[in-house]
């Protein structure tokens, strides 16, 4: 959990949070404006603008049609808490000896579709990301996506901005970082893109979902305001580094309804 996180416990009230995380993101946005039109503010992805549990649900959904699985019909997005495909079976009521034995081929299937166009333009929007992102584009700052998608889910990921509102790439104010080889672990894919994008400006703000990219970006931008997303992440054990803020989602108007 970020240090946002830590100060808050069972009992606080909701909306002591929702204000806090009010007030970062307006100073996201404050740093934005400030440093318009050089500065940069970057956005990972997966579980930070997106979520993919569409895309999941339908990954799942296809397996258990091409593998004779009727249960698997059933897959839907809130089936997932985490990564865990065996868990997501369950939760489709599945039995525990029929996901031990379907188990294997429903990873293959997953690795052979999940990071495609064909998938990812399900994607949904984590709440308040388009109208944020927005909101930084007004401010007149220049937007850097940096993902661990590969290359070959630029067109579906395009769909999924369009879709939904996001600013898209145009190579002069908003920028898309997509990893040139899928073999490329992602944290040392997110080291690489460090450089790039201090090409573009300096850097005043960045939202990830795992705790080894913000404590990368932190490093890497001491300035900067570096924000963890508390959606879900990979589950390697890494903390989120001390000083490092955490926000729910991307809701910066006090809303709560949708994105």
């Amino acid at each position: 959990m970020g240090r946002y996180a830590a100060r808050y416990v069972d009992g606080v009230p909701a909306r002591s949070r929702q204000d806090d995380q009010i007030s970062l993101l307006a100073a996201a946005l404050d740093r934005a404006r400030a440093a318009a039109p050089a500065g940069v503010v970057v956005f990972d992805l997966d579980s930070t603008l997106l979520d993919n549990r569409p895309r999941q649900a339908r990954i799942l959904q296809d397996f258990g049609l091409s593998a004779g699985i009727p249960e698997l019909l059933d897959a839907r997005p809130e089936h997932w808490h985490g990564w865990s495909l065996a868990a997501a079976m369950q939760q489709t009521g599945l039995p525990a000896a029929l996901v031990a034995a379907h188990l294997d081929a429903a990873r293959r299937f997953w690795l052979e579709w999940f990071f495609t166009s064909a998938y990812c333009r399900l994607d949904a929007p984590v709440p308040g990301a388009p109208a944020f992102v927005r909101g930084v584009a007004e401010a007149g700052a220049q937007i850097a996506y940096v993902t661990g998608r590969p290359r070959g889910m630029e067109a579906g990921t395009r769909e999924a901005f369009r879709n939904h509102g996001f600013p898209l790439p145009d190579g002069r104010a908003v920028h898309l970082f997509l990893k040139p080889d899928r073999a490329i672990a992602d944290e040392d894919w997110k080291a690489e893109a460090v450089g790039a994008v201090e090409k573009l400006g300096p850097v005043v703000a960045a939202f990830d979902n795992e705790p080894a990219h913000v404590n990368l970006y932190r490093r890497a931008w001491p300035g900067a305001l570096v924000v963890h997303l508390e959606t879900d992440h990979s589950d390697r054990p890494v903390e989120v580094a001390e000083g490092i803020p955490s926000v729910r989602d991307l809701r910066h108007d006090g809303s709560t309804g949708s994105p």
